[in-house]
């Protein structure tokens, strides 16, 4: 009765939530969003100085609404590749330091999380977890990409460790995730040197600015960075948050 009871509130608060952001003029309608005023209209497109307009410009030297994002993401891709190893480097060293014993369990935390704690932990997972999608998802159109979107999952994870003191997750998939992204960032970059001339080259249509679709390469790298970015800050969190169990 207790879990049925929490899971209506929790319902019930979510609604409320929606529909006050719905009836609210500063919020767009969902899924819409009329980014034209706030995107740069001066690009460079073919080696020539021209007007972008947002929506219709097809295929231009760099395919991002968001001009960070063409910084760091293509023009500057091999940057952002090392600061992903850094990262990784980061977690290695508090796997060896702090999670490489063989059997171990969860901390016993110094309080107990209630149940409404747990209950509302769980129904805020998923609406955390779609809006670090979404953030990663859109990174080349509006700010964002995968080092917030990946963050933004990871604090999801971190939200159920500390509201259920028996929840732990399995790592072992996360660090098969991470290897993988990775890995396929790397081969991307190698593919880049293979069909053009560097490594990390942005060798798909760039489309139209503005588009889902566009900006070539740039969004599957920021889909795989979100994706590592979570799952290492996700092994963080279990190493700080588990000890070796006695035998």
């Amino acid at each position: 009765m207790k879990k049925l009871l929490g899971f209506i509130l929790t319902i019930g608060l979510g609604l409320l939530i929606i529909f006050a952001l719905e009836g609210n003029q500063l919020f767009d309608d969902f899924g819409y969003a009329n980014l034209a005023d706030r995107v740069s209209s001066h690009y460079i497109t073919k080696g020539s100085n021209v007007d972008i307009i947002f929506g219709e410009t097809v295929d231009p030297e760099s395919g991002p609404a968001n001009i960070v994002t063409s910084i760091v993401v293509d023009y500057r891709s091999f940057d952002t590749l090392g600061e992903v190893t850094v990262l990784f480097i980061s977690a290695l060293g508090v796997s060896l330091l702090l999670g490489s014993a063989v059997t171990q369990k969860r901390l016993n935390l110094d309080f107990k999380p209630n149940f409404m704690l747990r209950v509302a932990s769980r129904a805020l997972f998923g609406i955390i977890i779609m809006t670090g999608v979404y953030v990663t998802l859109h990174g080349h159109l509006t700010p964002g990409g995968g080092f917030p979107g990946g963050t933004m999952i990871a604090s999801a994870m971190l939200l159920l460790y500390l509201a259920d003191d028996q929840f732990r997750a399995k790592i072992k998939s996360f660090k098969i995730l991470e290897g993988v992204a990775g890995s396929l960032y790397v081969i991307i970059g190698l593919l880049g040197l293979i069909i053009g001339t560097y490594f990390l080259q942005n060798f798909l249509p760039n489309g139209t600015v503005g588009d889902l679709l566009s900006s070539g390469i740039i969004p599957i790298i920021y889909i795989l960075i979100g994706l590592k970015v979570g799952s290492e800050i996700s092994g963080v969190i279990d190493n700080f948050l588990t000890e070796e169990e006695k035998q």
